[in-house]
């Protein structure tokens, strides 16, 4: 029979068992008959059958864990923090290297985890290159530099370096929780302790990656235990818990845009910091004299696991010259974006289960006179259109006017469905209309990322000298691939907060603090012989 892997809550470097599981039932067998696939994960759930039964259609199950579970937690993470901030930093960019090598050699195992769990196949092997690029040898040694520099100067050794906040908990989203686990344990590196809450709904990436990968590492270096903490539990009462914790220093929180405002306010009130990562609205202008056929091969990222994926693309600024031959050279490209099971090469979208949003969108546009370029239907997992199907086709509309395009939802929100409005500016010279579409991209509520697709040097030029809303700028380039030292997540306006930037967690989640290490000063120059020092004057002390 086989064996179903289980993880119990992980606490203070210890085993929490529970009576209560959450089963991972396969992508697969979902897509094969929805109904039997979640009725059977409901009576899994609820204890009320056999899991040997149905041992072929369970991935995996973890372990539900209340609030004594995560009130044990963040004691452990107390206690521990501080032993391992004083840990040396080598140390720490060591074991950071620890783990990448490990994802790496057992990456196809990640990627067939992540299978299971309802990831494409390439989208899948997509966030492993993510992992490993966030913690490339790289990005460690740039992360060494900024936790800590040193200066000799005169008979002082001075450091300025970043000191672990303490306490970071982390609440990985729903759409890619094993990723964005792994992405806040990087705040391991700059010496704090966490507490990551594995979402209900997905919860087997998380447990399996920091239980089989991080928890071992840590082991080995002799972390103390609670130094990774990491249970599966319901977000509200979780979350609230955490905001009410003296033990708690900062919250990194993924969600909503709703619930992480309120999460921000509620954290500033208690005196923690928040780190959000919101919703992304992201805009790719294309420019009268871009590579067509690249942009518009970028430009189908925005339709990779049906749009739900915040860094996507989420609007298009073309030039009014290229416009048309643009929308036909998406037209070509979206025919490889297909539907199918997660575990078969090529495929891309994901099953949407709620859809009533993405019709309302697509009514709304065609009220404002927007033109349906393609889509706008439901699929079958072979790409057949039906009325029942669990995917959406790729959906592109054609918005005329920069002035009010915004007036169109999908134009003004973040949808997090495969659709993609492409707004068409009126024809104006082309200064002016570049003064008026950086205007428009910098006045976007939202600021994850914004792309730029031009030949011109003098429109790159200005394109990365003004724009300042986002964590990330592309310019002809992927709008999400991965390169070394880049930020992969973090924004501003309604993707960060008012704290929002690029995220890079071993640098938010610890504070700036001065160090001077003096040998032979007398304090008494060190505090009225300076003013010649620095500025010429007259000494003021004698002997």
């Amino acid at each position: 029979m086989k064996t179903v892997p289980t993880y119990a809550s992980f606490v203070g470097g210890q085993d929490v068992p529970s009576d209560r599981h959450l089963y991972t039932v396969s992508a697969r067998s979902v897509l094969e008959d929805v109904f039997a696939a979640l009725t059977l994960k409901r009576k899994l759930d609820a204890g009320t059958t056999d899991p040997a039964e149905f041992a072929d259609r369970i991935v995996g199950r973890c372990a539900v864990a209340g609030d004594d579970v995560n009130e044990a937690a963040l004691r452990a993470a107390a206690e521990a923090a501080p032993i391992w901030a004083a840990t040396p930093l080598r140390t720490r960019i060591e074991g950071m290297a620890m783990i990448r090598e490990r994802v790496r050699a057992r990456h196809d195992e990640i990627v067939d985890t992540l299978i299971a769990e309802g990831n494409p196949r390439l989208l899948a092997q997509w966030q492993v290159s993510g992992m490993l690029t966030a913690a490339s040898d790289d990005m460690l040694k740039w992360f060494e530099t900024q936790l800590c520099q040193e200066f000799s100067v005169g008979p002082r050794r001075l450091m300025v370096r970043r000191v672990a906040d303490g306490v970071v908990c982390v609440n990985p989203p729903q759409n890619a929780p094993a990723s964005s686990a792994l992405l806040g344990c990087m705040s391991l590196v700059a010496g704090n302790a966490i507490v990551v809450r594995a979402p209900r709904s997905a919860p087997l990436g998380v447990m399996y990656l920091l239980r089989e990968f991080v928890a071992p590492v840590l082991e080995e270096l002799g972390a103390p235990p609670g130094t990774l903490n990491v249970f599966c539990a319901r977000p509200g009462r979780t979350i609230d818990a955490w905001l009410e914790s003296p033990l708690v220093d900062d919250i990194f929180y993924t969600g909503s845009v709703e619930r992480g405002l309120e999460v921000e306010r509620k954290c500033v009130e208690a005196g923690k910091k928040p780190i959000l990562e919101l919703s992304g609205n992201d805009c790719v202008v294309v420019w009268h004299d871009a590579d067509v056929e690249l942009a518009a091969q970028a430009l189908t990222e925005a339709f990779y696991g049906s749009g739900q994926i915040c860094m996507v693309p989420n609007q298009v600024v073309a030039h009014p010259r290229i416009a048309d031959a643009l929308l036909a050279a998406l037209d070509d490209a979206l025919e490889k974006v297909q539907p199918g099971y997660p575990d078969e090469d090529g495929v891309l979208l994901s099953p949407v289960m709620r859809t009533e949003r993405f019709f309302g969108y697509v009514r709304d546009a065609l009220e404002h006179g927007a033109e349906l370029v393609r889509g706008g239907r439901r699929l079958e997992v072979d790409g057949t259109p039906s009325d029942t199907g669990m995917f959406l086709e790729p959906t592109v509309l054609r918005v005329d006017g920069l002035a009010d395009c915004r007036d169109v939802e999908m134009v003004r929100e973040e949808t997090f469905f495969p659709l993609l409005p492409v707004v068409v500016p009126e024809e104006a010279e082309d200064q002016s209309l570049l003064d008026d579409v950086i205007a428009f991209v910098e006045s976007n509520r939202y600021g994850l990322r914004n792309s730029l697709w031009s030949k011109d040097p003098a429109v790159i030029d200005q394109f990365v000298r003004r724009i300042r809303n986002g964590g990330l700028l592309k310019v002809n380039d992927s709008h999400i691939g991965f390169a070394p030292y880049l930020p992969t997540h973090g924004g501003t306006g309604l993707t960060g907060g008012a704290f929002g930037e690029a995220n890079y967690p071993a640098l938010r989640t610890s504070h700036l603090q001065g160090v001077s290490i003096a040998e032979d000063v007398r304090p008494l120059d060190a505090v009225f012989d300076s003013y010649r020092l620095v500025a010429g004057g007259p000494a003021q002390t004698k002997e």
